[in-house]
């Protein structure tokens, strides 16, 4: 394992891992009548933590006994392979384009039920090819051989990317960055992924510095009926499982 970002992997007891963690309870509850099984990753605008979210989301959920297949879907700036110290010179766009079967090209990790699919080549028609049937046609065969399925997508508003797959898996988790994401930025990555009726499991807060008195908190947001923004400060003594909304914190200076 070569990122010191895979937190949950490098430093399984910290606070962080342990917030990957409940987020994976927050995705088991967030819905009691669908199975959730394909999770889309994505974020308004790059360098969010949205590729890190994703792969301890993954590594969690493989933790937790279950067949957990991550997909870098992010064809114009992938970045799964170098975090898990992986070989990216066949991957999902030769599947795509060359027809070749996922099986001969997944990635088998240190993470016992971790299994990896790197991006390939780069083409010239990412959103092509992520919307095609072929796409579709490949996530139904994964959807049936793995009990998780996570896909790290580009960042919703440059690109079309991650609004087109959004029609082929089962919710979203969007990452917005503490101090970085601005407030009409995550309102209109919202609203992208609403016009295309994709489900959004929640948002995830990452990158809130720890509290200044020795304390571990995180914050979390939420909108009243009247789009009025509310803040409330947790510590990690307080871990709320919410059904519609989903945090994630780090300490002051690591790179989440």
């Amino acid at each position: 394992m070569k990122s010191t970002s895979l937190v949950i992997h490098a430093d399984p007891k910290s606070p962080v891992a342990e917030a990957y963690r409940i987020l994976r309870t927050n995705i088991e509850f967030s819905s009691t009548d669908r199975k959730i099984k394909v999770i889309l990753v994505t974020s308004s605008g790059p360098a969010e933590g949205k590729t890190t979210t994703a792969a301890n989301m993954a590594i969690a959920m493989a933790e937790a006994n279950r067949r957990v297949l991550l997909i870098d879907c992010d064809l114009r700036k992938p970045a799964i392979h170098r975090m898990f110290g992986l070989v990216n010179v066949k991957g999902l766009t030769n599947i795509l384009v060359e027809g070749l079967e996922y099986d001969d090209i997944t990635n088998v990790t240190e993470v016992e039920n971790l299994e990896i699919i790197t991006s390939g080549p780069k083409p010239p028609n990412p959103a092509e090819l992520l919307g095609s049937q072929r796409m579709k046609e490949f996530l139904d065969k994964v959807r049936e051989d793995y009990d998780m399925v996570i896909i790290d997508a580009p960042p919703i508003l440059p690109v079309t990317d991650a609004a087109v797959l959004s029609q082929y898996v089962d919710g979203v988790v969007l990452v917005a960055g503490y101090g970085l994401t601005t407030f009409d930025a995550a309102v209109q990555a919202k609203a992208s992924l609403q016009k295309v009726n994709a489900r959004i499991l929640g948002v995830v807060l990452n990158g809130v510095p720890a509290g200044k008195q020795g304390g571990y908190y995180y914050y979390y947001y939420y909108y009243d009926e009247y789009g009025r923004k509310h803040r409330h400060k947790k510590s990690t003594g307080e871990k709320p499982l919410s059904r519609d909304r989903i945090s994630v914190s780090k300490s002051e200076g690591m790179n989440l």
